[in-house]
């Protein structure tokens, strides 16, 4: 089987990965840099023109797409479906993942515990906005930030007025949530890929960092998730339409609350802690349905 993975970064760990699994499976595999294609669009035979040659040998691909180029990258996957190759990342639940409105929406319709979140068309009554989730201490969100980045931690009132009115002056749009005080700093990374978890950690933040990701400094061990939060995270990633995402979430007194549902998750933080080879399981997935 021919299959081209979508990354900018040939080094990456999870790229790296998905390669050694592949061809341990005695798969062709190559990289594929997706903002170099060229996509030919037409009647008949829709097709990819990549470094002097056209693409016509793949039978599968697996979207490895930045979050900073999520509209030419989901043009790219949604060109391979055209031309009938699978991906195990569909390019409509890649968009639909990536907006963070949009996915709360999508999550609260599947009726999935989350935090009390609330968005507005630059509301001039702040006030209000903060009531609607309890009051302060509260999270406010970029709603184009990754990775931790836009995400702050208003422990008072009059604190998170101030961030508020500053990012409506920006006309930066935020999402605005409650505040999971026991949590404790820490998250749960769930991995689902094909409607099952195949691996679980809990993350949790620095010391005074109320963020868990493992790029600012968050440590992960592995856990063993609860009945309550395993169906959660497969319930999510359905939801979205994605046949591999991570699905983060909260440990609250009323259950799992869904943060987020990535689907580019990477695998180096999951794979060490949970001493799991996820990156073989994707390979396998691919082999069930091409």
């Amino acid at each position: 089987m021919n299959i081209k993975i979508l990354s900018r970064n040939s080094s990456l760990y999870s790229t790296q990965r998905l390669v050694e699994a592949a061809k341990k499976r005695h798969h062709d595999v190559e990289i594929i840099d997706p903002l170099k294609c060229d996509l030919i669009i037409e009647k008949k035979h829709p097709s990819i023109y990549y470094k002097g040659r056209h693409i016509e040998d793949a039978d599968a691909v697996i979207p490895r797409i930045g979050a900073s180029v999520t509209f030419y990258g989901t043009a790219v996957v949604r060109q391979f479906e055209m031309m009938g190759v699978f991906s195990t990342t569909e390019s409509q639940s890649l968009v639909r993942s990536r907006d963070k409105l949009r996915s709360l929406q999508v999550l609260s319709r599947a009726r999935l515990g989350l935090p009390k979140t609330v968005f507005t068309n630059y509301s001039k009554d702040v006030g209000e906005v903060i009531d609607h989730v309890g009051g302060a201490p509260l999270i406010i969100k970029l709603l184009e930030g990754t990775q931790g980045l836009g995400v702050v931690l208003a422990e008072t009132k009059n604190a998170a007025e101030s961030v508020i009115e500053a990012f409506n002056g920006l006309q930066a749009r935020v999402i605005v949530q409650e505040f999971i005080k026991e949590a404790g700093g820490a998250d749960i990374r769930a991995f689902v890929v094909d409607g099952h978890v195949v691996g679980a950690m809990k993350r949790q933040g620095k010391e005074g960092e109320f963020r868990s990701n493992l790029h600012r400094g968050g440590t992960a061990s592995i856990i063993q998730l609860t009945d309550d939060e395993e169906n959660a995270a497969i319930k999510a990633a359905k939801s979205m339409g994605l046949g591999v995402a991570g699905v983060d979430m909260l440990q609250s007194s009323r259950g799992p609350l869904i943060l987020e549902v990535n689907s580019s998750p990477g695998l180096e933080g999951i794979e060490q802690a949970t001493g799991k080879d996820i990156a073989k399981t994707i390979i396998r997935y691919i082999e069930r349905n091409v």
